[in-house]
């Protein structure tokens, strides 16, 4: 009795947070193996794995998984680098510390959208943005950056929200380091660069591991940024998985194989998080 009120307790719980989970997993089961096409709703039935075969044979589908791969491997070295240099560029003592960790790590809690819009409208923008002018300031041709750099721009723009997470974990854990290991380094003639390499470094391997763990899982569906700013395009310059997905879905209406996509990107994301979840394993059993 006692092992089963605790149990019956959290029956309901359990219950509902599968069904949440199962549901829509199921539903989009069915939908990858039929025919469903929201302009042709009398031509249905069951199609096996056409659904993925056209998924994968799709134009766009290579320059999609290359796009994907490059955002997330350019954006997680860019705030994990950066990252580490704020985070040892703030850990000492100065005036104005508590204001400066706080400005830098504002920039998290933009939404997707209006990151995007400030981007494309403010800073990108070749006419009146803040990069244009400066270009102009130089004697320069301001550069188009969504029409000719529409990848890296987005990489910019992902790369700039998500630092300031990567700061947040890298400036928490330099916080636990033993500050008389430190002081006995300094004292025996330890430069910057040798603390840096020996003592640094190897402390924030956990935090490296926890920050690639999950940028990574969470980048696999940058979608705002694309929709708001490029359009996946020009052409399919910038479309990721997740765009080619909603193309799939909302402007082919074909929930069939956009069903097909979305868990194609299920099965990529958990084969990247069982990756990262045994790495980060390792990390801590050191």
């Amino acid at each position: 009795m006692n092992r089963l009120l605790p149990r019956l307790l959290l029956t309901p719980a359990v219950a509902t947070l599968f069904l949440w989970m199962i549901v829509p997993l199921v539903m989009t089961i069915y939908f990858s193996l039929i025919r469903y096409n929201l302009l042709q709703p009398d031509q249905t039935g069951f199609i096996g794995l056409e659904n993925f075969e056209y998924f994968v044979t799709d134009p766009s589908f290579a320059t999609a998984i290359g796009n994907t791969v490059l955002l997330l491997g350019s954006v997680i070295l860019i705030t994990v680098v950066f990252g580490v240099a704020i985070a040892l560029l703030i850990n000492e003592p100065f005036a104005g510390r508590g204001l400066v960790r706080v400005l830098l790590i504002s920039p998290f809690f933009v939404m997707p959208t209006v990151n995007a819009l400030m981007w494309k409208n403010m800073m990108m923008n070749p006419i009146y943005g803040v990069l244009a002018q400066v270009w102009l300031f130089f004697g320069a041709t301001p550069v188009d950056w969504l029409t000719d750099h529409p990848l890296f721009s987005i990489i910019v723009m992902v790369s700039w929200q998500w630092l300031p997470f990567a700061t947040l974990i890298f400036m928490t854990a330099l916080q636990s380091m033993d500050r008389e290991q430190l002081e006995a380094a300094r004292m025996d003639g330890a430069t910057y660069g040798q603390q840096l390499r020996y003592l640094y470094i190897p402390h924030l391997g956990r935090s490296v591991a926890v920050v690639v763990m999950i940028e990574l899982i969470f980048l696999l569906s940058v979608f705002a940024e694309i929709y708001t700013t490029t359009a996946g395009g020009p052409g399919d310059a910038s479309t990721n998985v997740a765009f080619l997905i909603f193309k799939q879905a909302l402007l082919n209406f074909d929930a069939g194989v956009a069903s097909a996509g979305a868990l194609f990107a299920i099965v990529m994301a958990n084969i990247a998080a069982i990756f990262l979840i045994r790495m980060v394993g390792k990390n801590l059993d050191k």
